[in-house]
């Protein structure tokens, strides 16, 4: 089977469909004649991307930690799908800004259970469907944050070490079959996540959310229509690890040259971009 036939007039799911990247994949698909099926925990945002969609699909609300309503969904999109299942997009996600010592264990279990968990119960939920088929493909969205460590990001950075280290070990058991798994890392893509944060610190120690939203708007040099055309993109190409954004690539390549001490180069590359 190739790649490609992952992707073309099949179904595609989606979480976190409501805005970013999630709503992006899913224009982008729809574009491409696939049926979409659309989960959010946000309606109104749900709704609207449902509303700019040029083909057929469906969509509930949907809070990604609960098991029993992924496994629900799952069901509920294997009916209605008029194609087979071609790509899961695991894709919600939340972060908090804070330090270590100034963290909270609500907080880290919130990302936690967004982050990782809902890309586990994900997966688990589609899965047998795409094994049946013999064909399909998880596609689960980590961050560069899932591959370099950022200050005041602990809990972001261990749900998406955690993601990649969960779909790189399924994609090695998937092996020899018709189903795949692959990693999306992006960089910065202008989406509304830190808009959304639990806000506490910023990476200089400062107490201003707003301070922060404008540093990550300078970064996110991405648009999210840019990301689904590379993830997509990466899919069909059957690539294990889709990076997105010249900055995933710039800081992955960083990391491999200095794996203990990339963090001092980006700590003197700060002031200038974020200028």
């Amino acid at each position: 089977m190739s790649s490609r036939n992952v992707v073309a007039g099949r179904t595609a799911v989606i979480t976190g469909a409501g805005s970013g990247i999630g709503r992006a994949v899913a224009l982008h698909l729809s574009g491409m004649g696939c049926p979409v099926a659309l989960c959010d925990w946000d309606e109104d945002g749900l709704e609207e991307t449902v509303a700019s969609l040029p083909g057929p699909s469906m969509h509930r609300k949907l809070d990604v930690r609960d098991r029993q309503a992924q496994l629900t969904w799952a069901a509920d999109v294997a009916s209605w799908a008029p194609a087979p299942i071609g790509l899961v997009l695991n894709n919600a996600g939340v972060t908090v800004s804070n330090s270590v010592t100034g963290g909270s264990p609500e907080d880290d279990e919130w990302v936690m259970d967004v982050n990782f968990w809902g890309v586990v119960h994900g997966t688990r939920a589609f899965l047998p469907i795409l094994q049946q088929q013999d064909s399909g493909a998880i596609v689960n969205v980590s961050s560069l944050f899932g591959i370099i460590a950022w200050p005041t990001q602990s809990a972001y950075n261990a749900s998406k070490f955690a993601v990649r280290g969960f779909t790189e070990s399924l994609r090695i058991e998937l092996q020899g079959t018709g189903v795949s798994a692959h990693t999306v890392h992006p960089g910065g893509v202008a989406t509304h996540i830190v808009d959304n944060a639990r806000f506490h610190v910023d990476d200089q120690g400062g107490t201003d959310h707003g301070k922060l939203q404008r540093d990550f708007n300078k970064v996110a040099r991405t648009t999210p229509a840019k990301a689904a055309k590379i993830i997509v993109s990466g899919v069909e190409r059957g690539k294990d690890r889709i990076l997105v954004g010249p900055d995933a690539v710039a800081m992955v390549t960083l990391s491999r040259i200095l794996p203990n001490s990339y963090f001092t180069v980006i700590r003197k590359l700060m002031p200038l971009v974020r200028k």
